[in-house]
């Protein structure tokens, strides 16, 4: 099964950027679509935004379009998340994911192979 590593994650003051990293353990990296949750204090886990295995194709949460990009590099197995104009409301764990099928999108959390341990953001001045 396919494991991932996030890091990245730290506090960061509101307006600034940060970009997550997922490190994919699977040399079947290339095939997987892959996908960024977050879950914030006393809230639900959300979907953030997703890939496909091809990286042309993606999906975000409303809420995240236009500041946060998915990207994806096969070479080094690893997917990135560029995250601008941070809010608070950005803060919370943020978690890797990885589905076999690579399309279409899944944006439910059980959707997804294989999840990571997740990665703290925090956005706060």
């Amino acid at each position: 099964q396919v494991q991932l590593v996030e890091s990245g994650g730290e506090l960061v003051q509101p307006g600034g950027s940060l970009r997550l990293s997922c490190a994919a353990s699977e040399r079947f990296f290339s095939t997987y679509a892959m996908g960024w949750f977050r879950q914030a204090p006393g809230k639900e886990r959300e979907f953030v935004t997703a890939v496909d295995s091809s990286g042309r194709r993606a999906d975000y949460n409303d809420v995240v379009r236009g500041r946060f990009t998915i990207s994806r590099d096969i070479r080094k197995n690893t997917i990135y998340l560029q995250m601008n104009s941070l809010k608070p409301e950005d803060t919370g764990v943020y978690y890797c994911v990885a589905r076999r099928r690579s399309y279409p999108l899944a944006t439910l959390w059980t959707s997804y192979d294989a999840w990571g341990q997740g990665t703290q953001v925090t956005v706060s001045s």
